[in-house]
């Protein structure tokens, strides 16, 4: 009886839907929808990290971009990025522009050994698919603007986007905080420097290298977590602990100075012009760029300033780097808004720091 009920009701669905089609149709276009946004919505629940480790398991093999003249959170985000793709099948070459002059810089480098490849030119990128790391525009070589990324990680202000991925976070204070929120997101267990990997029981691992490299990166871009350090930031390098290397990280916080970058340091002191509590001050030509933002680190820590910008010149490239203490000055957007009119000049960063760089006034006349 109750059989003969069911397939009465399905004939009368079964009329009903040959006489009146466009109800039928608008009622199975309804469910599509609803079943498309459902599915939306679930991918956008997905937590950011398991999104971009799907994202390079698509992909044989990625070039992970750094900044020029990267930085310790730069290359730590890098190595993080490369773990995670490594982990996923996904090949992952690591490169950068510039110099890595700056005496922490090179400690990070030589203490953590990493292997990272220099370019000058868009063809020598290992990758189409290109990871911008710790910014969101290529920069700094040439043929950099064609360049379309893949992905880009970061956390400073701008209009850079990947054609697959985008994670900007400007509330964050490092990049490294990031990566590290992604082996987060996947599970990931950091590996204690006296554990072999193996012994970890975790389907991705962050090695000791790496944890070290992304506490420091983390410790370098917040001041030790004093300056633009945010909730995110205490806990991602809360999170790293159990991995991190305690030798490695002193060496890499203790390195030697040379003698050009206390040279530079003492110029930008004595040859600085102070109006109120800002300070300027050109530290003249150098060899070594990164002595530059240890020089406005000096500055900005003298009795009286609040704000600070030195100015120094390199192979025919000026470079600027401001620090502020004041929340009057937005030091990024003050120096964006300094260079903007000059030709092939870049600059921008935080309220608490930023930087930028322009040609010479004899680059810009072609040298007349």
């Amino acid at each position: 009886m109750q059989t003969a009920g069911y397939a009465d009701a399905i004939a009368r669905a079964e009329r009903y839907a040959q006489q009146n089609p466009e109800i039928v149709a608008a009622a199975a276009a309804v469910v599509m929808v609803s079943l498309v946004a459902a599915l939306a919505l679930l991918r956008y629940r997905r937590p950011v990290g398991v999104q971009f480790k799907e994202a390079l398991a698509n992909r044989e093999q990625v070039a992970v971009l750094m900044h020029p003249d990267p930085d310790p959170d730069a290359m730590a985000a890098a190595i993080g990025i490369a773990r995670l793709a490594e982990q996923v099948d996904c090949e992952a070459t690591i490169q950068f522009t510039g110099q890595i002059r700056h005496q922490e810089n090179r400690a990070f480098r030589n203490v953590l050994d990493l292997d990272l490849e220099e370019i000058d030119h868009v063809s020598e990128l290992a990758a189409e698919a290109v990871v911008l790391v710790d910014h969101n525009q290529p920069r700094g070589f040439e043929g950099a603007h064609g360049v379309l990324p893949f992905a880009v990680v970061d956390h400073h202000p701008g209009e850079g986007t990947g054609e697959e991925f985008t994670d900007v976070r400007t509330d964050y204070g490092a990049a490294a905080s990031i990566v590290a929120e992604y082996f987060e997101d996947v599970g990931g267990k950091p590996v204690p420097p006296d554990v072999h990997e193996s012994e970890v029981d975790a389907r991705f691992t962050l090695p000791s290298r790496e944890s070290t490299g992304l506490l420091y990166g983390i410790l370098a871009d917040t001041r030790h977590l004093t300056t633009g350090a945010a909730a995110a930031d205490f806990t991602a390098a809360a999170s790293l602990a159990p991995g991190v290397d305690e030798d490695a990280l002193d060496r890499i916080a203790n390195p030697q100075v040379s003698g050009e970058t206390l040279d530079v340091k003492a110029r930008a002191i004595a040859g600085r012009q102070v109006e109120g509590s800002f300070a300027v001050s050109d530290v003249g030509t150098l060899s070594n760029a990164d002595a530059i933002p240890q020089a406005a680190d000096e500055l900005i820590t003298l009795e009286g300033i609040t704000a600070v910008v030195v100015v120094g010149e390199r192979d025919g490239t000026v470079h600027l780097s401001g620090r502020s203490r004041d929340d009057r000055v937005h030091m990024g957007r003050a120096l964006e808004n300094a260079v903007e009119e000059i030709p092939n000049a870049s600059a921008g960063g935080h309220a608490r720091m930023g930087g930028g760089q322009f040609p010479a006034a004899e680059e810009l006349s072609g040298g007349r």
